[in-house]
């Protein structure tokens, strides 16, 4: 396995068939349909734009198993130096400990740009994605009960955060 930087051109397809999975069998992403095919150009232009890294993990065969990212919390400005992460795992390579892997090269990666917060917004039964955050420094920040409603149930939004020592001299505007 290797650990990438993801292109459009290289990754752009993988990407989205496993967010598409993420849509339709689970809670991971509260979308209902799965994303067209050129919903992916915006997204990879939003994420140079922001100079927000893609990355991922590929198999020595060049599989793209799993990748994770980062953006924009909020847009307003005195957001600035907080980012909301995601991080995905293909169905088939789950359990493996690439969430882990992808996880900490974007706090390395976060810490490197100057951020200060990395949250990370998880539905409150992805047990799993709350254990691999709390097991890398993320503490529990709160719950919007109820915020989404998919497959016939209300979903509850639990946030955590990681904050890291950056920026070292912090600016207004």
């Amino acid at each position: 396995m290797h650990l990438i930087e993801c292109t459009y051109e290289k990754h752009a397809e993988a990407i989205l068939a496993i967010l598409n999975e993420a849509i339709v069998n689970s809670t991971a992403l509260y979308d209902y349909k799965p994303r067209s095919p050129e919903s992916m150009i915006k997204w990879f232009e939003g994420k140079a734009a922001g100079s927000y890294p893609v990355l991922g993990i590929v198999s020595d065969e060049g599989e793209l198993l799993g990748f994770g990212s980062y953006g924009t919390f909020r847009a307003f400005p005195a957001y600035k130096y907080t980012v909301e992460l995601s991080v995905y795992v293909h169905a088939a390579h789950r359990g493996q400990g690439l969430g882990k892997i992808l996880l900490q090269e974007l706090i390395t990666c976060a810490t490197a740009q100057d951020y200060h917060v990395m949250v990370a917004a998880i539905d409150k039964q992805n047990e799993t994605s709350i254990a691999l955050h709390e097991k890398l420094g993320f503490t529990y920040s709160g719950t919007i009960a109820q915020a989404g409603f998919k497959f016939d149930r209300w979903l509850d939004l639990v946030f955590y955060q990681l904050i890291l020592k950056t920026p070292a001299n912090p600016i207004d505007g």
